[in-house]
């Protein structure tokens, strides 16, 4: 059996979905599985396991100039006829993409999915609520496109699916390894600088930051002079984002990509949320969602919600702490 993923973006939103692979694989060992990304993407799933092949796209190309529509569409069907095409992403262009992979197109139905018009390329459709956990979305999806079951309890315990191949040196300390994600798309969604100072001078151990704008890189040299165990690390692709964060006690960030890592890999994790939803992955013993007193409406998200600033040091530094405490005792 050949089956596509389409999930074409953004950065978070594939390293969340990309879960549901090692259970396609483990329960259908036969299949071929090929993920169909957006090219500024595709470096994330490099050297995945269970993805037998990553196909790109580059639709970013069609903005610009409409007539590169024919070129992509030619180069998703040279990708060959496909058995099943799970279009994981619910959007207009990614429903489009999944249509030209293959006539058999499972997706969310109109109720469910983020357009309601990209319902209307899928043969199945499923009723699973936009808002309901971003886990489940993508779990019940897989699972009812390909008829397996992927339970809730299966994904907790997980095994690691975005570790890095990359040799880092970084890391030459024996104390604690931490990694703080300073970013994200908002202003709203990103942690203070001077409460994430705060949670720096309360950890035992070395902070690394990694970052991948100026704003980012801004933030991260003042947390570096202002706090001790603080270093900057250099501009990072993403195969040795994933290998840094891989190899990290623990993962502190906004509700953004690179702090999903920690998740993916099952790193101790504490994910900050303010105006967006804290229903992205699902809390386990390793990872800790801290979620501001706003309430959120995930269908109509308020860019002017600044609540994460009422997340207490405090709280993020005594959620971190436990985190390694239940490592230690587990032995990890």
């Amino acid at each position: 059996m050949k089956i596509a993923i389409v999930k074409l973006s953004a950065l978070g939103d594939i390293i969340q979905s990309a879960f549901v692979l090692q259970f396609i694989k483990a329960k259908l060992p036969e299949a071929t599985v090929h993920w169909i990304v957006e090219e500024k993407f595709a470096d994330i799933l490099k050297d995945v396991d269970d993805v037998d092949e990553v196909k790109t796209v580059n639709l970013t190309s069609v903005k610009k100039r409409f007539r590169n529509i024919f070129k992509e569409i030619k180069k998703i069907k040279s990708f060959g006829e496909y058995d099943l095409v799970i279009d994981m992403q619910g959007l207009l262009k990614s429903a489009i993409v999944a249509r030209c992979a293959g006539k058999n197109v499972a997706g969310f139905d109109k109720e469910s999915a983020r357009e309601k018009l990209a319902a209307l390329f899928y043969k199945k459709r499923f009723f699973l609520p936009y808002a309901m956990h971003t886990g489940d979305r993508y779990r019940l999806l897989a699972a009812n496109a390909l008829d397996i079951s992927i339970t809730k309890a299966e994904v907790v315990e997980k095994k690691p699916y975005m570790t890095g191949n990359k040799i880092v040196d970084t890391f030459k300390s024996d104390k604690k390894r931490f990694v703080f994600i300073v970013g994200s798309t908002w202003e709203s969604r990103c942690y203070p600088k001077k409460q994430f100072l705060e949670v720096a001078k309360g950890l035992e151990g070395d902070i690394f930051i990694p970052f991948g704008n100026d704003m980012e890189y801004n933030f991260a040299k003042y947390l570096e002079e202002h706090a001790d165990n603080v270093t900057v690390l250099p501009r990072l692709d993403l195969c040795r984002l994933r290998s840094v964060i891989a190899k990290a006690d623990l993962v502190i960030g906004n509700d953004t990509g690179p702090t999903y890592l920690g998740w993916a890999n099952n790193i101790p994790t504490v994910i900050l949320f303010g105006p967006t939803p804290a229903v992205r992955v699902y809390e386990t013993p390793r990872c800790r969602l801290l979620k501001s007193p706003s309430k959120v409406d995930p269908l109509k998200l308020d860019k002017g919600d600044f609540s994460i600033q009422k997340i207490a040091p405090r709280t993020v530094i005594e959620a971190a702490n436990e985190l390694l405490q239940y490592q230690e005792n587990k032995g990890l």
